[in-house]
């Protein structure tokens, strides 16, 4: 197949919920999780030919994401740069701002998940497989099942509390 079909291909079926993932790690920035989602493609674009099949071609690109986001919020941290930004305001739009608050809560909690229950999160919001999921993170889908009991448990307690 031709590099720029399958490139095209691959960016119709994953950009959005990749875009997604990106948008969580940035605590619901649209602009920093665009900006990521078009860094992760055009990684996927220099590296298309090198893909070696290994993995799911979809484990292989969100493996590139999680990596392109944890790089960009390492280098936020490394100028003593925070993220600030909060979700979008759409409280106008919104009927209920009852549910805003709360959506509002759960991106502030699962930014102060630890790094791979962050990612887990966000990865379950998208409906990915459990399989898929634990081959992206490295763990069995046993250990996995546990650890995504033990997030829910502690994202409830936070949303509820506000601490973990």
């Amino acid at each position: 197949m031709d590099k720029k079909i399958r490139f095209t291909e691959l960016y119709n079926t994953h950009y959005a919920s990749l875009f997604k993932l990106c948008r969580g790690y940035f605590n619901g920035n649209e602009a920093l999780a665009s900006d990521s989602a078009q860094e992760v493609f055009i990684k996927v674009w220099e590296s298309l030919d090198t893909f070696r099949g290994e993995s799911s071609i979809r484990t292989w690109i969100y493996r590139i994401a999680v990596n392109t986001c944890l790089l960009h919020l390492r280098k936020q941290s490394t100028k003593k740069e925070k993220i600030t930004t909060s979700l979008p305001h759409v409280a106008a739009e919104a009927e209920d701002t009852g549910e805003e608050e709360r959506l509002q809560r759960m991106y502030a909690c699962i930014q102060k998940l630890p790094e791979k229950d962050r990612l887990i999160t966000l990865m379950m919001l998208e409906g990915i497989s459990y399989p898929e999921i634990s081959d992206v993170v490295g763990m069995t889908e046993e250990t996995l099942r546990v650890r995504i009991h033990r997030i829910k448990k502690n994202l409830t307690q936070c949303v509820s509390h506000g601490n973990i």
